[in-house]
């Protein structure tokens, strides 16, 4: 019996051990291949060389000689300009040039006309460089008097005002990334902000009033802060103070689902054409491109200007979730229509001018220097240097406390090299320790044996 007894013991011992060997190889095979090289990967970030961006090319032939800028298929920036001269410095410049009929200043002027008209909820307006016109859309809320009564004004306007209806409603997206939740609904998280002291939520100004309280959870045990600041209609953004005063570990990257976040490593306007992506509580992480800026939408609860078009899709909830590229933080979930089953429009409040007009300062991934912070870019630093598919979230991220870490990452972590090596060392010891107990207790065995049988 005793003898069995031993048997069991060595069997289990060695099992241990042989586990603990393939453990370890695997967290330490699986760890070194995950690793980054030495030298880390700066994301691309769409700036490009002073003197060769579109917008920068807009700035100097000046709004009566140019009508914008996009990113056109091959990811070189485009130019829309209304004379040869015009063109020949954009081509000098490197970029691409479209000569057109009309200047920024009749868009612009044509905007103005729109909304200084009655104002119709439902409907929205944004300038579309490409097509050199004022799109205006009527959402499936606007009667048939007011929509005439809308194309007579833009009739009066010119030719260069088009018309267009389009199904679903034009609606905040109330109720990004990860939820936030109050007595008026739920939304999602923007960015965390600092104005040096305290940390901030920046999200959508729908979303709440000023004292709003939020939780992070739905029994309302898990207080994350209040609303100090609030602008609704007109623009929509808001901040959300921390209760604590910090946004804590992790605070300059936003989730994108199943435990994984991006890095934000500053903010910055997008080009028509380039490819973003938005991250919300509802429908997670999508994609898509800008198709318009300088939009104007009127919600049925106030009309809110100088907003980012893109044919992102967006659902409720997802309201004040981020919007990026590359790691640039460009804006936040405002509102649209449609959904991410038939797809839609979604517009978004520019992270740009919300940071300038709050006086505050995007907390980033890795700062270049002490601080915690860097200020936003101005709003002529749009971005444009490689082709709008190629383009990716950021660099990746791990989210602490999102939906818990999986066994695998934790094994696999580049972290768990030198536990991984204490596992494999200790599993051989144990193999060797098994292996020579058992080869003396043969031996005295052999020895009892033999001495009994010698009488």
């Amino acid at each position: 019996m005793r003898h069995a007894r031993r048997r069991v013991v060595r069997r289990v011992t060695r099992l241990a051990a042989v586990g603990g060997l393939l453990l370890g190889g695997v967290m330490v095979t699986r760890a070194v291949a995950s690793e980054p090289p030495a030298t880390t990967a700066v994301p691309h970030t769409y700036a490009v060389k002073a003197g060769r961006t579109g917008a920068e090319l807009v700035s100097r032939l000046g709004s009566s000689r140019t009508a914008g800028t996009w990113i056109g298929a091959d990811g070189k920036p485009v130019v829309a300009v209304t004379d040869e001269q015009a063109a020949a410095e954009v081509r000098t410049a490197g970029a691409r040039a479209k000569v057109v009929e009309h200047s920024m200043d009749e868009l612009k002027s044509a905007a103005r006309t729109l909304r200084s008209a009655p104002r119709v909820a439902g409907t929205a307006w944004s300038m579309d460089y490409r097509t050199n016109e004022v799109v205006v859309q009527g959402d499936s809320t606007v009667s048939a008097s007011d929509w005439a009564a809308m194309t007579k004004v833009a009739d009066g306007i010119g030719g260069f005002v088009r018309m267009e209806r389009t199904e679903g409603t034009f609606t905040p997206r109330l109720n990004g990334a990860q939820p936030i939740l109050s007595t008026g609904g739920r939304c999602s998280a923007g960015f965390n902000v600092t104005d040096g002291q305290s940390d901030f939520i920046l999200t959508a100004g729908h979303c709440g009033p000023n004292g709003s309280v939020w939780f992070a959870d739905t029994g309302g045990t898990n207080q994350l802060g209040r609303t100090v600041a609030q602008s609704f209609p007109g623009n929509d953004f808001s901040l959300v103070q921390y209760a604590d005063g910090k946004a804590g570990d992790g605070a300059g990257v936003v989730f994108i689902g199943n435990g994984k976040g991006v890095q934000i490593t500053g903010a910055g306007d997008p080009a028509i054409g380039q490819r973003v992506f938005r991250s919300g509580s509802t429908s997670g992480l999508r994609d898509g491109q800008v198709t318009g800026v300088n939009s104007t939408v009127n919600y049925p609860e106030g009309t809110v200007t100088g907003l980012i078009e893109t044919n992102v899709c967006a659902e409720p909830g997802d309201s004040g979730g981020p919007m990026f590229s590359e790691g640039i933080a460009l804006g936040i979930t405002s509102g649209g229509s449609g959904d991410c089953t038939q797809g839609g429009t979604t517009f978004f409040q520019p992270v740009t001018k919300a940071l300038k007009e709050l006086g505050m300062q995007l907390i980033v991934s890795n700062p270049p220097a002490a601080g915690g912070a860097s200020p936003a870019p101005s709003a002529t630093s749009a971005q444009g240097s490689i082709a709008p598919g190629a383009a990716s979230p950021g660099s990746s991220a791990a989210v602490q406390g999102a939906e818990g870490t999986p066994l695998l990452s934790r094994l696999t972590d580049t972290r768990n090299v030198g536990p991984g090596l204490l596992v494999v060392g200790g599993s051989l010891i144990a193999l060797v320790a098994t292996r020579y107990i058992r080869s003396e207790q043969d031996r005295k065995a052999y020895q009892r044996y033999y001495s009994a049988t010698w009488g």
